[in-house]
């Protein structure tokens, strides 16, 4: 199977060279005479052509393309520019039914000082009270203020949670969350054992997945639920099994930043959570982060949360006081009274109306260019294109992403998506590098000046087809 491995790319030149192989299968004309493959090889660990090599840490997905799209301009005129690579959604006051971002914040003078690095008392109770009446009704184990620690985005609640687990095997899913990328080489406490998800099997991590992991030794088990950048969710019962399959046995952790972006059940305003299935907070290894970046539509805000077992917040709000000091103390009390239940059960039923209108605009356009789109995603703000169907230069994630610039839209790559934190491998074996993520996060008319952008793209290329 190795008797393709012909070359290496040059990481300065972009030269192919006879030294080290280039990946399993030997590249094609539209990836070595791309400027878009040569750039992302000279910066992005995986593929290197010194083996030995530790190159100092390449930036995320997100950053990489926004460093690219500068090049074309996107820095001195955003607005003329569709940006759907970018992990947000729209910020403004413009969706029926969803209660006004404050203009103004009222600073306390104890906001004056240093805050908790747990977080603000007010805040932790306001989260455990929301979780209680949205995931614990009937249930004698209730979620309390210590069992919430708020952090400074959800970066930093990853990396919060990595600093303080024990020596593991750590288990995640590809194609996911990029950032997992770093956090999950950053630490040497643990080991990252990846778990290829199929695209046959709509990227679906099934209990029995979970089952193989834990049989191998792997005790933490971390995954976004719903899933970025697929779309997907892991809903009960199966989520259930998954917790059942864990309890006692490895801790799970949840990342549901998109649990509300849920349109499994008819935009009726429920979310998402590992919550739901918990038997007792304080025994179950269960660790859940959230925020307000995402389904509270306030990512400049960097207020985040963990839920977890007392003892592991305990240690979580602590190691705070050397990793980064802590959340931003006005915005926490700001942030408080957004958390009262029944307004974000309004707010999350008002969002998922509105999302899936934009989810279903962009698949109906996007489909009429000839895009096969095989699942519907059922939660986030996210489609996963496949590339594959497009004329042969474009039908790459990296080509497909360099095209989209001369028509000022930004879409991520999917090779980005392929973590690969031990850099065992060349990424252009990536069963990602045919995908793109595409966002429908921004504004109605942000899409729509996407989506003629794309369409041009395609129509240029079908015509150099023919």
């Amino acid at each position: 199977m190795f008797n393709n491995r012909k070359f290496s790319m040059n990481r300065n030149t972009g030269v192919p060279r006879m030294s080290r192989r280039f990946s399993v299968g030997e590249p094609s004309n539209s990836e070595t005479s791309s400027k878009i493959h040569r750039q992302f090889r000279a910066a992005h660990e995986g593929h290197l052509p010194h083996a030995g090599l530790d190159a100092s840490r390449a930036s995320t997905g997100v950053v990489w393309c926004t460093e690219r799209a500068s090049e074309y301009g996107f820095l001195e005129a955003p607005h003329e520019w569709a940006n759907l690579g970018q992990g947000a959604p729209e910020v403004e006051d413009d969706i029926e039914g969803c209660f006004p971002r404050p203009q103004t914040i009222d600073v306390s003078s104890a906001a004056r000082e240093y805050g908790p690095t747990a977080g603000i008392k007010p805040l932790r109770e306001a989260v455990a009270k929301m979780y209680n009446e949205h995931h614990r009704q009937g249930k004698d184990s209730k979620y309390t203020w210590e069992n919430v620690a708020i952090v400074p985005g959800g970066r930093a609640g990853l990396i919060r949670i990595a600093a303080v687990l024990n020596n593991a095997y750590v288990g995640f899913f590809i194609p996911d969350y990029t950032a997992y990328n770093e956090m999950l080489s950053l630490f040497k406490n643990f080991a990252a054992i990846p778990t290829p998800l199929d695209e046959e099997d709509g990227y679906h991590i099934h209990p029995d997945k979970i089952a193989t992991e834990i049989a191998r030794g792997t005790s933490v088990i971390l995954t976004s639920n719903p899933r970025n950048p697929t779309g997907r969710v892991v809903a009960n019962p199966e989520l259930a099994e998954i917790q059942d399959i864990c309890r006692g046995r490895a801790t799970l952790i949840s990342d549901e930043f998109y649990s509300g972006y849920n349109y499994t059940s008819n935009c009726d305003g429920s979310t998402i959570s590992a919550a739901e299935n918990v038997e007792d907070v304080d025994e179950d290894d269960v660790l859940i982060i959230d925020g307000l970046t995402k389904r509270f539509r306030l990512p400049g805000w960097r207020i985040a949360w963990i839920l977890g077992p007392k003892e592991f917040i305990k240690a979580i709000g602590s190691c705070g006081s050397y990793l980064d000091g802590g959340a931003n103390a006005p915005f926490q009390e700001a942030a408080v009274p957004m958390l009262e239940p029944s307004l974000v059960q309004t707010e999350m039923k008002a969002l998922q109306h509105h999302f899936r209108d934009k989810r279903d605009y962009v698949l109906r356009r996007l489909r009429e260019m000839g895009f096969v789109i095989k699942y519907v995603p059922d939660s986030t703000f996210y489609l996963w294109l496949n590339l594959e169907g497009l004329p042969g230069p474009i039908s790459d994630g990296l080509n497909f992403f360099q095209a989209c610039l001369e028509e000022k839209v930004i879409v991520v790559p999917g090779i980005f998506f392929d973590l690969n934190p031990a850099r065992r491998r060349d990424l252009f074996d990536s069963p990602c590098h045919h995908f793109v993520r595409f966002s429908y996060g921004p504004r109605m008319d942000v899409l729509k000046l996407g989506c003629d952008g794309i369409e041009r793209v395609v129509q240029k290329f079908k015509k150099f087809q023919t």
